[in-house]
């Protein structure tokens, strides 16, 4: 966070929002970031061509440890995996690294691809939604989710509006994969998931594309947005038979500290409930898709729930949409590569969200 504000002052020195500016990034409760390049290499712009050849060498280099540490805590291989979701909106590449992935690191042929590029922040609830409704479709498969956010990559130092201000000080890089089961495993059965547009707000998180590449925009608006979504996720709760303020864990996308603060109140469960979206918060910056992935692997580390143990997991972002899915901690059977019959309605979120990780450094669940 000094880092972030000495720069800030350096870059933006006399700007009449900075001081503005400033205060917000002090009070979105980031104390640590880390960035896919050296601190003085983010701060430069050597243009759009460059910034998306750094995104294409570092995501090749940072995301096969991930999905092997992914796959083996999943107790599979890449050949038991029928379909790979990629998931990142801060680098292009077409085909996607799904392609690389594939022909790199002993996937079958036959894998279904599905790169997710335009959700932004609400793409990791996404690529959990699709795993399951992959595996409802196709009882008994395996979907690995990958996501490789560099937001730093997305600097314009060209840019002082406080969004852009706020935004340099709030966003941060990480690698982040998960395993979905159709059967079988520890983690969270995923039983019903949803999707909800507020409507007439698509231009309040997006991007601008310009010659410079992507200039994140951002509206004063969208840290209300809690309060049309809250009852959105109370009613899917509701759908299934739950009590939204009564669940046992709450998996949110930690967009910044009102977004938490706001969707505690109207749903009107403890500020302790989100402690692990606000922990991503404070050690790694709003890491984009990766949030519900790094919050979920907190809840392992904290110790498993009780089987049974409801909860939420909810990633929200442009659109400005809602990703949401409930579920239930379920234990592992013995992993003896049998698959075990079930009736499509659950799928299994393993202990897999391997590493959130930079470059050099990574943090294993």
């Amino acid at each position: 966070m000094e880092e972030t504000l000495e720069f800030a002052e350096q870059v933006h020195a006399g700007k009449p929002q900075l001081p503005l500016a400033l205060r917000l990034i002090q009070n979105t409760g980031v104390l640590t970031r880390h960035v896919v390049q050296p601190l003085e290499e983010t701060l430069r712009h050597p243009g759009f061509e460059e910034r998306n050849r750094v995104y294409e060498v570092e995501s090749k280099k940072l995301c096969p440890e991930v999905v092997e540490q992914a796959l083996a805590n999943a107790g599979i291989t890449a050949q038991d995996v029928d379909a790979v979701i990629y998931v990142s909106c801060t680098g292009f590449l077409m085909p996607s690294l799904t392609a690389w992935l594939i022909n790199t690191m002993g996937f079958r042929s036959d894998t279904r691809q599905i790169p997710i590029a335009q959700l932004g922040c609400a793409a990791g609830g996404a690529a959990i939604n699709r795993a399951h409704d992959f595996c409802t479709a196709y009882p008994g498969s395996n979907v690995l989710i990958v996501s490789c956010e560099f937001c730093s990559l997305c600097y314009q130092p060209g840019d002082d509006g406080v969004g852009s201000l706020l935004s340099d000080g709030l966003f941060g890089d990480a690698v982040a994969a998960a395993v979905v089961r159709g059967s079988g495993g520890t983690g969270v059965a995923l039983e019903r998931n949803a999707s909800y547009l507020i409507p007439n707000t698509e231009e309040w998180i997006s991007y601008a594309v310009r010659a410079t590449g992507f200039h994140f925009q951002l509206d004063r608006r969208v840290p209300g947005t809690m309060e049309p979504l809250a009852p959105v996720l109370r009613e899917l709760a509701l759908s299934h038979g739950w009590d939204i303020g009564k669940l046992d864990f709450y998996i949110i996308h930690a967009g910044g500290p009102r977004i938490l603060d706001d969707l505690s109140k109207f749903l009107d469960v403890d500020y302790q409930a989100f402690r692990h979206s606000r922990a991503t918060l404070a050690e790694y910056g709003n890491i984009a898709s990766a949030v519900v992935l790094d919050a979920l692997r907190r809840l392992f580390d904290e110790g498993m729930p009780t089987p049974g143990a409801s909860g939420v997991i909810a990633g929200f972002g442009p659109g400005i949409t809602a990703e949401m899915a409930v579920g239930s901690w379920t234990g592992a059977p013995p992993r003896n590569g049998a698959r075990i019959p079930h009736d499509g309605s659950a799928s299994y979120l393993e202990r897999d969200f391997a590493r959130t990780t930079t470059r050099g450094i990574a943090w294993t669940a």
